[in-house]
């Protein structure tokens, strides 16, 4: 379609009763209906999916896009603070960080040799292995083709110019969509027990996400609601790899422990690579430490609280 054609369709869609009646409502009267409209599409959407599809990919996408919405969350704070200690987000990094191993232990790794070992008897742990290292090895090609600064310079202020923001805000975007494929994959297994404790754990890792890409925004002059809105939507691509994971193991079950490694790989790389060393950048911090710790045992009994 062309300009011309574009222009015409915008001209008409002014000129619609119902669009007028949309514009003339007030800035947050908009925000709500646009907000209502989504959400009601997007039930029936699911509906559909769940009664006339399979019911497994609509509990899967629908619990990869709470998720996702929960960086959005994370992002609230911005809408009173201009900023935010290091010490309170490295807490916050450091306990995700032991959320994700523990979820990508006992929900995707441990889960993916069973299932390896029942097609390929004995050869489950060596399937997984291969697919932990895919999964890695997929994200150092993506950090390759979209080179970032890391969030917090060497000389320790948080986002040093608006490129090293939108940098990291794409990587985030990035590394979203293994993890929504991770969801999807423990979905499509069919045990929806760790399915959801792995959506527990993305979601939980996706709070301190979303406030470290909102409030250096908000300190860079955005508006702090436009800051939020980003903050949650680099989230939403995690529905879309969660439809992928679940709908590709639910129609061609061997894929499913390679799904499950492919994942943790990813997941491993992002902690180990990224989330890590942001936590110790400035040094030894062992509160950070410690909230490792306490997220993975923390992690760890919900775990066994689900599956028991």
């Amino acid at each position: 379609m062309n300009s011309q054609g574009l222009n015409l369709l915008a001209e008409k869609l002014r000129a619609n009763v119902l669009y007028r009646k949309y514009a003339r409502l007030p800035a947050l009267a908009q925000r709500l209906v646009l907000v209502s409209s989504l959400a009601f599409l997007t039930t029936v959407l699911l509906v559909v999916v769940y009664f006339f599809v399979d019911p497994i990919i609509a509990i899967g996408t629908f619990a990869s896009i709470l998720a996702g919405l929960a960086t959005g969350f994370g992002a609230l704070p911005a809408l009173l603070f201009k900023n935010v200690s290091n010490r309170t987000l490295y807490l916050m990094l450091g306990g995700a960080a032991g959320v994700m191993l523990a979820a990508t232990a006992f929900s995707l790794i441990v889960p993916g040799i069973d299932a390896g070992n029942e097609l390929w008897p004995g050869f489950g742990v060596y399937v997984v292995a291969a697919g932990v290292l895919i999964g890695a090895v997929f994200l150092v090609l993506a950090d390759n083709w979209l080179p970032y600064e890391r969030f917090l310079g060497e000389s320790g202020e948080a986002f040093a110019s608006l490129r090293k923001i939108w940098l990291f805000i794409a990587a985030i975007v990035i590394h979203n969509l293994p993890e929504g494929m991770a969801v999807g994959v423990s979905f499509g297994s069919g045990d929806w027990h760790n399915g959801v404790v792995l959506a527990i754990a993305v979601g939980l890792q996706n709070v301190p996400e979303g406030l470290a890409v909102a409030m250096p925004l908000v300190a860079l002059g955005y508006r702090r609601q436009q800051a939020v809105l980003i903050a949650t939507l680099t989230g939403l691509i995690e529905p879309v790899g969660a439809v992928l994971g679940v709908a590709a193991v639910t129609m061609f079950m061997p894929l499913l422990p390679i799904g499950m490694a492919f994942a943790a790989g990813a997941m491993l790389f992002v902690i180990s690579d990224d989330i890590i060393p942001e936590t110790q950048s400035q040094g030894k911090a062992r509160y950070a430490t410690f909230a490792l710790m306490f997220g993975f045992i923390i992690m760890m009994i919900l775990d066994n609280l689900l599956t028991s």
